[in-house]
């Protein structure tokens, strides 16, 4: 078995890739995390732990960051809803958040399990920023890192150059992508256009619902409101889930490379922006593996599978 530690701010595509990977068949999910981002902190525990109880698992939850490192909070509820989960207001679970601090539950995991762990980014960095900086020796004790976050050269979907998880957070992005941690940045764009979740895959998935196929669909409610009017997709973008994807099952790409990727912390107007040095003009060592393309037909038979 795979283990996976998802660091996460659960709001309705957060959700959607909880499921996937609660469905995969060889991940043991040893913790998930939780941080400030699309929804204050205690809210995204409440909606992570409502989404592993559906998936009839009790993986544990640990509460973290509840804000960014140096700025204000910066809440997504234009696109998620006011409760992160397209404002469908979801029973209290029954599980319940551990005690312990995630950034404490965050070192001790990765310790413990050298080399083994699969960390899996779904928010801002706050959480693994912090970590770091506790114990930067974490960066070379994770397998894998797979961050949903940014933009490859491309436009933003919070300001014209930023992804929001990275512009909420971009000191602590800033701090992560310079640890030398095995980085795979899986930026927004990989949700769009064609990976967009059309029309008629959401009337399949309703046709013959499953309890997990119901609460993706009718938690993204509000964000595929957002993802046509806002982002002018062509129906529902799920960043986090494509993430998650790369992270269940890596042949699912299809073009990758390595770059130096930088994150600006200081301009108002650039904030986030994930900078990456596709021509080598900085002449600095590659840090970050960015990838650049997916296996459509491959992400969407992945997702319909965990929702069955």
């Amino acid at each position: 078995m795979r283990k996976f530690l998802i660091d996460t701010d659960t709001a309705s595509d957060d959700a959607v890739a909880l499921i996937m990977a609660h469905r995969w068949p060889d991940v043991e999910i040893v913790a998930v995390t939780i941080v400030n981002g699309n929804v204050p902190v205690d809210v995204g525990a409440k909606n992570a732990l409502y989404t592993i109880q559906t998936c009839d698992c009790s993986t544990p939850v640990y509460l973290g960051a509840s804000k960014p490192i140096l700025r204000d909070s910066k809440y997504s509820y234009w696109f998620h809803g006011k409760d992160g989960m397209g404002d469908n207001n979801y029973p209290e679970p029954t599980l319940k958040a551990r005690d312990k601090n995630a950034i404490d539950e965050i070192i001790d995991t990765i310790k413990a399990n050298r080399g083994d762990i699969t960390l899996v980014t779904l928010g801002p960095l706050t959480n693994i920023a912090t970590a770091l900086l506790k114990d930067p020796s974490l960066a070379s004790d994770v397998k894998r890192c797979v961050v949903m976050g940014g933009a490859a050269n491309c436009v933003g979907n919070v300001t014209p150059a930023a992804e929001y998880n990275i512009w909420v957070d971009p000191e602590a992005a800033k701090i992560v992508f310079d640890s030398g941690m095995p980085i795979e940045m899986v930026g927004w764009e990989l949700s769009r256009n064609e990976a967009a979740v059309l029309p008629d895959e959401i009337d399949r998935l309703q046709a013959n619902p499953t309890k997990l196929s119901k609460l993706a669909i009718e938690c993204n409610k509000t964000a595929l409101q957002a993802s046509i009017k806002i982002q002018k997709a062509p129906s529902l973008t799920l960043a986090d889930p494509v993430a998650m994807a790369v992270a269940l099952d890596p042949s699912i790409v299809q073009k990758k490379a390595k770059y130096f990727v930088d994150v600006e912390t200081k301009s108002e107007l650039t904030r986030g922006q994930t900078v990456v040095d596709e021509l080598e003009v900085l002449k600095k060592a590659p840090n970050i593996t960015v990838i650049k393309s997916i296996d459509i037909a491959k992400w969407k038979n992945m997702l319909f599978n965990s929702l069955q």
